[in-house]
């Protein structure tokens, strides 16, 4: 399952979006909401073994699979926007910067 939403995520997901961005600017971003319901329901019906019983439960499951996503790359995306991959040693590394303005410390 994982691995056909993801090509549906990359395939047709940026199409749809695309379609529908005039919705997208008048719902202020909401419609993206019924957008990654869409490929969950179709994620659904082309995989063998996995069933989406209609519009609600593909909608509440796709709010589930962006929350989960979300707090993911939160994990995995460093503050200054690089993207690091996760281990022991990066739980416990301490950062300090010490900031002066017109000079620097090292």
């Amino acid at each position: 399952m994982a691995l056909s939403l993801g090509i549906i995520n990359a395939v047709v997901r940026p199409v749809l979006l695309l379609l529908s961005l005039p919705f997208i600017l008048v719902t202020l971003g909401f419609f993206i909401l019924v957008v990654n319901t869409l490929t969950f329901w179709l994620a659904g019906g082309l995989v063998p073994g996995f069933h989406v019983d209609g519009f609600w439960n593909a909608f509440l499951g796709s709010i589930v699979v962006s929350i989960v996503s979300w707090a993911l790359s939160g994990f995995v995306h460093s503050p200054n926007g690089e993207i690091r991959v996760l281990s022991q040693q990066d739980q416990f590394r301490v950062v300090r910067e010490k900031r002066v303005i017109g000079r620097t410390i090292e």
